[in-house]
């Protein structure tokens, strides 16, 4: 096929990148179903749960809102969203140090064209952090870690890092609970991250994007430990099922304010402001309410049992996989099948994401879209195809009871079948 004589002129930055992996597998996913498939939607990791009532009250009430607000956001919701810091982290942000953007995705596209320097990511990561960099044309390190230590970084590979080049700028991503393992790190690991980080002046961009899903509701943040040298990311779009809404935040540090005011003006000539409905309903969200922590608290307990369900039938059929704290991801390990698979003419992470689809209808996404080799036998899934909605009303009519298996069979029956079809279909003899 000839191109076209404008076709010819794409950026380079952006030439040959593909749709972002979790959208294309949506967008499969949606084209079977259409076509009569029946489909286990476990690729994208959309929020099963619906907007607590109190956040959709408020939007509605907000819907005559239409004034362009303030490029950094709404002043009453940058002030909540540091109050929640104050509240839930003991981080003493102020509404100046806060901005608010169209979606966290967006605000860490605007950091790379705002702060020129290298993006460290430890691998696996979400699968957006490398090509926004490749975009915005900006050098990337992937940091290696060890499925022993559950796929988190290590205080002594970020330390690796730093000598490396001391003085190179660096802006270095920690995302947890993660995605795409659901695992996070430790109070002590966060401190001994931080010693490092302060160290070598590295920037610690802190997606916390899931902090309010970790199961134990236990979840701190390293700006605890690192308060001048870390931005906090997160949004509405996974603890509050807000995915579609696209309302993110930032929060800086003051040293770091000359970085917020540099991605205010990028903003500018951009986005131009965040939806006025939308800031407005999130102040909601962001201030908090006993019935918002009822919400969180269901929440999680569902996510718990199901995820510890999955994991332990991974675990039956002798397939490694972390198990997670928080989210609703996992990240399974096929290795301990290679010759199986291999028989079957499966020798990577994307073969066997394809079979799977094909043959079982389970839409799972292959380890090499998260920065791993593309011969590791590695998958993440989102173990939220269920009625999130009906799920969060049986759990509160058996507020005693615990969430039990039969219950997740019940309420989330089409995560339970994907699962047991992935294990039944990767044991089939070659």
């Amino acid at each position: 096929m000839f191109k076209s004589e404008y076709e010819v002129h794409l950026n380079l930055n952006v030439r040959g990148l593909p749709l972002s992996a979790t959208l294309d597998i949506n967008e499969q996913s949606a084209r079977l179903q259409q076509e009569g498939r029946q489909i286990y939607r476990l690729g994208l990791g959309q929020s099963p749960f619906p907007v607590p009532e109190g956040v959709v009250r408020a939007l509605q009430e907000n819907a005559f809102q239409k004034d362009y607000l303030p490029v950094k956001g709404l002043p009453a919701l940058r002030d909540a969203v540091a109050s929640y810091y104050q509240r839930t982290q003991g981080v003493n942000f102020n509404g100046g140090d806060i901005l608010i953007g169209p979606g966290s995705k967006e605000l860490m596209f605007l950091l790379q064209i705002a702060y020129y320097g290298e993006l460290a990511i430890p691998t696996p990561s979400w699968v957006s952090y490398a090509p926004q960099a490749h975009i915005a044309g900006r050098p990337v390190r992937w940091l290696q870690t060890r499925q022993q230590n559950r796929w988190l970084l290590m205080p002594d590979e970020l330390e690796h890092l730093g000598r490396i080049d001391p003085t190179k700028p660096r802006i270095v991503i920690l995302n947890y609970p993660n995605n795409p393992t659901g695992c996070s790190y430790t109070s002590e690991q966060l401190r001994e991250l931080a010693d490092v980080a302060r160290r070598y002046k590295m920037i610690v961009l802190s997606d916390e994007i899931y902090g309010e899903l970790a199961f134990a509701g236990d979840h701190q943040s390293i700006a605890r430990y690192y308060p001048e040298g870390t931005i906090v990311a997160s949004g509405l779009s996974k603890w509050a099922g807000a995915g579609g809404w696209r309302l993110g935040t930032f929060a800086f540090p003051e040293p770091l304010r000359w970085l917020l005011d540099a991605m205010a003006v990028v903003a500018s000539e951009t986005f131009t402001a965040t939806s006025a409905p939308i800031q407005y309903a999130a102040v909601e969200a962001f201030r908090g309410s006993d019935d918002l922590e009822r919400y969180l608290d269901n929440s999680r307990r569902i996510l718990s049992r199901l995820s510890s369900w999955i994991w332990r039938q991974f675990c039956a059929a002798g397939i490694r996989v972390a198990r997670p704290d928080g989210a609703f991801y996992m990240f399974p390990d096929f290795e301990s099948e290679r010759d199986r698979l291999r028989q079957r003419g499966i020798v990577n992470s994307t073969d066997l994401c394809r079979r799977l689809l094909d043959e079982t209808g389970v839409a799972v996404l292959p380890g090499v879209c998260f920065g791993r080799p593309a011969t590791e036998l590695t998958v993440r899934l989102a173990f939220v195809d269920f009625d999130g909605g009906t799920a969060l009303k049986a759990v509160v009519d058996r507020a005693e009871e615990v969430v039990s298996d039969a219950f997740l069979y019940e309420q989330c029956g089409r995560v339970t079948t994907a699962i047991e079809r992935m294990v039944a279909w990767v044991k089939q003899p070659g």
